[in-house]
């Protein structure tokens, strides 16, 4: 639910095609390790906007938009496609990132000392700093890519720090929402401090985000507030809006992966190593994508998505269902063609280093367990 920034719901439409007519995804046959096609783009509505979601037809309308794409056009995930030397994204990243929480908590400046604890308590540099690490592996893969320069420009780096922000805020906000006790290995904010003062952190991280924002100085970034970061990356290092169109669908496509093996690990990892509740979305009474795919083969899971998971019992069954179906691996082929897409869509840029790096970060969003 935290990666709902990923990618700009609103020009998606949320129509649903009958349950009965949805395709089954297959794994990939002996001779071919392409997967399945993915999800319609528009149907990630649903992962955007979980919450407001109310009626089953809308939850149904998750996984089909791309036809079937030849095995041509698209690229390993798991090979890079230049003579481009091999680095780490995280060692390759870690320069541009060097002191990123000790610059974010002076966006943090606060008299309170309660608000500024809370703001700290996740702030802690223990967080991956995945989505800061995308934002400049793609400005400097954008900048090679325009007028080869390798430098990460100031404004750039700042859109970084304004990434983490906005995704910290969200996890806030989100743990009040699941009534979440852990995240990271800790207790919740909202646990320590109560809800109300939760949000409020929440909200204050958001503000001083914005405020880092408008101090970049270009409207444009402003306006662009609400769509992907990858998109902000793109207009400040580079005019072409072809660029910004990689960038964009580059994010878009790792984001929906991100999430749905987020809810591949809801149901295969234990609260202690993924370090947050696990079954969160079935308590809430939402139905992610291995809930999806084991209802076409146990249907009485329908009458239990349509309530809600609401009665004694539906939770436990509906894991249950899950785990006893393939669901879990439909989803898991579903990422990957999702990562295929962000693949074939970032190897448009111009050979570098950091262009591998983005390659090789899609391989890590499938290969992570927690």
């Amino acid at each position: 639910m935290a990666l709902r920034w990923w990618w700009r719901c609103g020009v998606f439409s949320c129509r649903a095609p009958p349950l009965g007519s949805l395709p089954r995804l297959r794994p990939p046959g002996p001779s071919s390790r392409t997967p399945p096609s993915p999800a319609p783009s528009a149907a990630m509505c649903h992962f955007t906007q979980r919450s407001s979601t109310s009626s089953f037809p809308k939850i149904c309308n998750i996984f089909w938009r791309f036809h079937h794409t030849s095995t041509s056009h698209l690229c390993s995930c798991s090979k890079t496609v230049s003579d481009e030397k091999y680095q780490d994204p995280f060692q390759l990243g870690r320069k541009d990132l060097k002191n990123l929480y000790e610059d974010i908590k002076k966006e943090l400046l606060v008299s309170t000392a309660e608000l500024k604890e809370m703001c700290d308590y996740y702030f802690d540099g223990k967080g991956k700093a995945f989505r800061p690490m995308i934002v400049v592996l793609m400005a400097r893969a954008c900048n090679i890519h325009h007028n080869n320069s390798r430098e990460v420009q100031a404004s750039q780096r700042s859109v970084a720090i304004i990434a983490e922000m906005i995704h910290t805020a969200s996890l806030v906000h989100d743990d009040v929402i699941d009534d979440a006790n852990s995240r990271r290995g800790k207790m919740t904010v909202n646990q320590i401090w109560g809800e109300r003062k939760a949000v409020l952190a929440g909200d204050f991280i958001l503000s001083a985000a914005s405020v880092a924002l408008a101090r970049i100085g270009n409207t444009t970034i402003i306006s662009v507030l609400t769509q992907v970061i990858e998109d902000l990356v793109s207009i400040l290092g580079c005019p072409d809006p072809k660029v910004h169109e990689i960038a964009y669908q580059y994010g878009k496509n790792v984001g929906i992966a991100f999430q749905l093996i987020d809810d591949v690990l809801d149901f295969t990892s234990c609260a202690d190593h993924l370090g947050k509740p696990t079954a969160a979305d079935l308590k809430l009474g939402l139905a992610t994508g291995p809930v999806l795919f084991a209802c076409r083969q146990f249907p009485e899971m329908n009458a239990m998505i349509m309530r809600r998971f609401s009665k004694p019992g539906d939770v436990e069954r509906a894991r249950k269902y899950v785990l006893q179906s393939d669901g879990v691996q439909q989803t898991t082929y579903l990422a990957q063609r999702y990562c295929h897409e962000a693949t074939r869509e970032i190897s448009k840029l111009r050979p570098s280093p950091e262009r591998e790096a983005l390659i090789q970060l899609t391989e890590m969003v499938l290969m992570r367990d927690k």
